[in-house]
């Protein structure tokens, strides 16, 4: 059974990963903004996978007879006004989430919920990819983001991402 303190720390996750989406899908629109589409597919897909981990999160809930509750989402308040801005905030707010995760997780083995430390495993891997990917947008930025050619040329291979739904399943 699955004990209040985590079935809380899980409904705020839901919410969570729906301000996320939040997040990315305002990080699409200054990047659409400022003329780099593949930084905005970039993004419109990654607000995509978030809003995934919040079903994810919902339906985990959903299938172990807990109450979900859905809270308004905030606007987002990440000051944009470089190419940079966005992808230092996103590597901020990854890094934010990991914490979050791992909250849920350090609750769920104080109250030895295996079943819930197993279905968290998945995301605790994804939270490595996804600070990994934020770090390597940065370095990319920080190497090419100067010059209008290799800019461009990077914002070409930003285009290139599709989208592919989560691999777990419930």
């Amino acid at each position: 059974m699955i004990k209040e303190n985590v079935a809380q720390l899980l409904n705020d996750q839901i919410n969570k990963e729906l301000y996320s989406a939040y997040l990315y899908l305002e990080f699409s629109n200054f990047y659409n903004d400022q003329g780099l589409n593949g930084f905005a597919n970039w993004y419109m897909i990654q607000a995509q996978e978030e809003r995934d981990h919040a079903m994810l999160f919902m339906q985990y809930m959903q299938n172990n007879d807990l109450k979900v509750t859905l809270d308004a989402i905030a606007k987002p308040d990440a000051e944009l006004k470089t190419n940079m801005d966005p992808l230092t905030a996103g590597l901020k707010h990854e890094k934010y989430v990991t914490e979050l995760i791992h909250t849920i997780y350090d609750a769920a083995y104080e109250n030895k919920d295996f079943r819930t430390m197993q279905f968290l495993d998945w995301f605790v891997k994804e939270q490595g990819e996804e600070e990994t990917n934020a770090n390597d947008m940065i370095k990319k930025m920080e190497l090419f983001g100067n010059d209008p050619k290799s800019l461009y040329l990077l914002d070409q291979e930003m285009a290139a991402r599709t989208y592919s739904a989560p691999s777990l399943t419930l």
